[in-house]
């Protein structure tokens, strides 16, 4: 453990503030800010529109900074204008800790150990959820935002609405927030983890004072509400946007796209042929063959003399978080090709509908059978203009690659 001058001198050698937004805890915000001071003085309270005597505290902690307003408008925010007034003094990391006197501040130094061993991570202290007193809303609330973090990131954190938290700020300049509530405290996790920022969880102690004590802003209803609507759009996203970039990351650095790189650099072959081999290895992927298609692809490279690496590696387009975008555009697409198009969603219903609630089943095979046939001629259609994009997109890079090489060499 620090000592007493060794964390003033960390923080500052750190460049690390602590934030405290508050709204109406004027009964504990003076203990909480008299323990902060015995450790650092870079400390930023945000008073988000207090109704109380919160106001009063601003003469008598002359020596940190604050941030007020009159209108209440919720934690997101009041962060958020801490987060921008750090910025501006300096600061790369910021300590979060409510006012209410549930955290320590003794656990302060923990956080700065935690950043050290982790560098630009942001780090999470963790509350043993199953401590005496803590709420049973509390309870529930964090095991379900827990588990809409896995869904969202793929990762697991065990206190995910825990607002005793180090923020990197040096790694968040380019982020953006939308949200001003409680909910924020989620979607700057999510938000860090897709733009890549390591996030850590550390035990910390927390404090509840007995129920008829507690000064809680917390709504189940109308925070629950909003919470929900924050994890259906974040869900959205992590499926159409979050997902995909994770996946062309992987494929750019795992050890099979190195042996592309290396086929690409090792045989010399012109330009249009290896533009071909990426082509038709896009179009393999997408042919309505599943299961066979990389099989497929290799012996028809073979038979084409097509780089054989290549079209292998072109045809594992069609990878888990992009079939349900295959599928839907070659329904999409068949419409274009069958006499009697068939709407995608509207038909599955339909079929299940028919299938299970009336047992009609012949006839709703025969319906979707059809639907068959449209994602047949669709998918192939998709698969040949995804093939001849590809194709052409290779051919200009190559093109392009391949005059700079020759440049370099002169």
């Amino acid at each position: 453990m620090a000592t007493l001058d060794g964390t003033f001198s960390l923080f500052k050698h750190t460049k690390t503030c602590v934030v405290i937004p508050t709204y109406n805890n004027v009964g504990t915000l003076g203990g909480v800010l008299d323990d902060v001071l015995k450790l650092t003085d870079q400390v930023i309270v945000v008073n988000d529109g207090s109704t109380d005597n919160t106001s009063t505290y601003q003469d008598r902690y002359s020596q940190i900074n604050w941030i007020s307003y009159e209108q209440n408008v919720g934690k997101g925010w009041a962060l958020r204008q801490a987060f921008k007034l750090a910025f501006e003094l300096g600061y790369e990391q910021a300590i979060t800790m409510d006012a209410d006197g549930q955290h320590f501040a003794g656990d302060l130094v923990l956080f700065l150990e935690a950043s050290q061993q982790n560098p630009g991570a942001l780090v999470v202290g963790a509350r043993n959820i199953q401590a005496e007193g803590m709420p049973a809303k509390n309870t529930f609330a964090n095991k379900f935002s827990n588990f809409w973090f896995w869904v969202e990131t793929g990762k697991s954190l065990p206190d995910t609405q825990s607002g005793f938290r180090l923020y990197p700020l040096s790694r968040m300049k380019s982020m953006r927030f939308f949200t001003k509530k409680y909910e924020f405290e989620l979607e700057v996790l999510v938000s860090a983890d897709w733009r890549g920022i390591e996030v850590v969880s550390i035990p910390i102690q927390v404090y509840y004072p007995p129920e008829n004590e507690r000064v809680s802003h917390f709504r189940p209803f109308r925070d629950f509400f909003r919470i929900s609507v924050l994890n259906t759009i974040l869900v959205l996203l992590t499926f159409t946007v979050a997902w995909p970039i994770k996946l062309f990351r992987y494929l750019a650095h795992n050890k099979f796209s190195a042996v592309v790189k290396e086929q690409l650099q090792k045989h010399n072959e012109n330009h249009v042929k290896m533009a071909a081999a990426f082509g038709f290895g896009v179009f393999m992927g997408l042919v309505p063959i599943w299961g066979f298609q990389m099989l497929t692809a290799a012996f028809l490279a073979h038979l084409l003399r097509l780089n054989k690496v290549i079209v292998v590696a072109a045809s594992n387009i069609s990878l888990p978080p992009l079939i349900p975008f295959i599928v839907f555009f070659s329904f999409e697409l068949g419409k274009l090709l069958v006499n009697e198009p068939v709407d995608f969603t509207a038909e599955m219903m339909y079929y299940l509908k028919d299938q299970v609630m009336q047992g009609n089943f012949y006839h709703s095979l025969n319906e979707f059978g059809y639907s068959i046939v449209q994602y047949i001629l669709g998918s192939l259609l998709l698969a040949s203009v995804a093939g001849l994009l590809i194709f052409l997109t290779s051919w200009v890079f190559l093109y392009i690659f391949g005059r700079k090489k020759r440049r370099q060499s002169l």
